[in-house]
């Protein structure tokens, strides 16, 4: 998967701007930010494709998320004053200003949820390429002890 910037942008703003999720919504997002669920096998996007053909949208979003991005973990699911409120986080032990999260907030549970998931490739995608250039270990030429011997 090329990473395009562009077109995760596009795809925020259309599940924002959703009043309601389809299945042919749904296919955008894995078409967009899943590509890991193609290496699962026909079986998980069967899964997939079962859910939200029934109309579980929250249980396939969640399964997406499990899939998808194993290394983020659901931390709230919060609904107030009509929105949902959807906190996806990478070590949900942390307290929350410590912890590298991201946040999604929509009227429609699923939707919250599915823009949580394309925030969190998105920051998956910009770590990945910052981590990919090539780290140099420092050399130890002298050791220096700065233990008080008095």
């Amino acid at each position: 998967m090329v990473f395009d910037e562009l077109l995760i942008g596009r795809l925020e703003e259309r599940l924002n701007r959703a009043n309601a999720l389809t299945p042919d919504l749904v296919n955008e997002v894995i078409g967009a930010v899943c590509p890991r669920l193609a290496c699962l096998g026909a079986n998980a996007l069967e899964g997939i494709v079962r859910l939200t053909q029934t109309g579980a949208y929250v249980d396939a979003a969640l399964t997406l998320i499990e899939l998808e991005l194993p290394q983020w973990k659901l931390r709230r699911l919060e609904h107030d004053e009509g929105n949902w409120y959807c906190v996806l986080s990478k070590q949900p032990w942390l307290p929350l200003g410590f912890d590298e999260k991201v946040e999604a907030i929509h009227q429609i549970l699923p939707l919250a949820i599915l823009i949580a998931l394309v925030l969190a490739r998105h920051d998956s995608l910009l770590s990945s390429m910052a981590s990919s250039v090539p780290r140099v270990k420092p050399a130890t030429i002298y050791a220096v002890s700065c233990d008080n011997y008095s």
